[in-house]
């Protein structure tokens, strides 16, 4: 989920013409989730093969990747998350509850034939499974696109690679990148964004959205640390916060007193005696320096084996997703991805 900072985020609406051939580290368990919560049959079923995997987060990651790769020259490097911090535990069981319920509520919709309620309900229940992201992995090994093994969360890798200038921005819908320290953060990278809102019944349009950190941080006057502080209250994945603060509210209180440590009894004992911890994984999370961002080879016909005979694509949108690619190295003037890179 991420946490909440919407009514003080100092952004930039940008289109995608501004971000051409600017490189990226993609959010690919967040990228992947779109999909899945978007691709799906009139009832809520997502596309599956005749195995019964599911295939909607591949149809979206091979039709909208190649479409910004060929007419934005975007260079995406994803990034998949690794094992979550221990303090994650309790929002992941909450998700878990979530989809749970939602289940249930969407099998009900089904039987008595209300298929926007079961729509609706149905996007809240999807689960990336392993092998979901293996395929992923396959898909963008085959199509040469480049990704990271986060040793942790995925945002923490792509925030450090977006320092170290080995990418220009991150890509996430959340903000939690801009508390790992990303300089940059593009949210929704889309070409014809949508984000569907269960609670509304309805599809709202999505722009892509700039927010540069320095100048977050020197509207509000605050510092990194401070607006992790900010963050803690609010409440973030590792921690509930303080029932009653919002972000408005959260950036008083830390322009006034400066740090957690510094705030009134009446709402530091209001927090959880571990807001350190949480702190430290903001801060000072482990990541990885054994990281490639050039694109490698592009392989036609264990695309097709894959994708055809693995999981039952049409030939007819294959050859749409080969085209672009082939398209692309074509206007580059290069034989591979990697020596454009270079």
């Amino acid at each position: 989920m991420g946490v909440y900072l919407t009514p003080i985020i100092i952004k930039k609406d940008v289109e995608l013409e501004d971000l051409k051939g600017k490189s990226f580290a993609v959010d690919a368990n967040n990228y992947l989730y779109q999909f899945l919560a978007l691709i799906r049959k009139f009832d809520g079923t997502p596309l599956k093969d005749s195995n019964g995997n599911i295939t909607s987060h591949l149809a979206g990651l091979m039709f909208r990747t190649t479409r910004l790769i060929l007419e934005y020259k975007l260079k995406m490097v994803f990034v998949f998350d690794g094992k979550p911090p221990m303090l994650k535990m309790r929002e992941l069981e909450k998700r878990r509850e979530i989809k749970h319920r939602a289940t249930e509520e969407w099998m009900k919709a089904l039987k008595v034939g209300d298929y926007e309620a079961a729509f609706s309900k149905a996007v809240v229940t999807s689960r990336l499974s392993q092998t979901m992201i293996d395929d992923a992995k396959r898909l963008l090994d085959l199509l040469g696109i480049p990704f990271v093994q986060a040793p942790s969360e995925a945002e923490v890798q792509a925030a450090y690679m977006a320092s170290k200038g080995s990418v220009w921005a991150c890509s996430s819908k959340d903000y939690d990148s801009l508390l790992f320290n990303t300089p940059k953060l593009v949210r929704y990278l889309t070409i014809t964004g949508k984000e569907y809102l269960p609670s509304r019944k309805m599809f709202h349009p999505l722009k892509p959205e700039l927010i540069v950190l320095d100048e977050l941080l020197k509207y509000h006057g605050i510092t990194l640390p401070q607006l992790v502080d900010l963050a803690i209250l609010i409440g973030t994945d590792f921690n509930e916060g303080i029932t009653g603060i919002g972000p408005k509210k959260a950036l008083k209180l830390i322009k006034t007193y400066k740090k957690i440590e510094n705030l009134p009894y009446e709402f530091a004992s209001k927090l959880a005696d571990n807001y350190n911890e949480v702190r430290k994984i903001f801060l000072e999370s482990k990541v990885t320096e054994d990281y490639n961002v050039e694109y490698g080879s592009f392989r036609e016909e264990e695309l097709y084996n894959f994708l055809c005979n693995g999981r039952d694509f049409s030939i007819i949108s294959v050859k749409t997703v080969i085209s672009r690619m082939k398209k692309f190295y074509s206007e580059m003037g290069q034989t591979s991805l990697g020596k454009w890179l270079k």
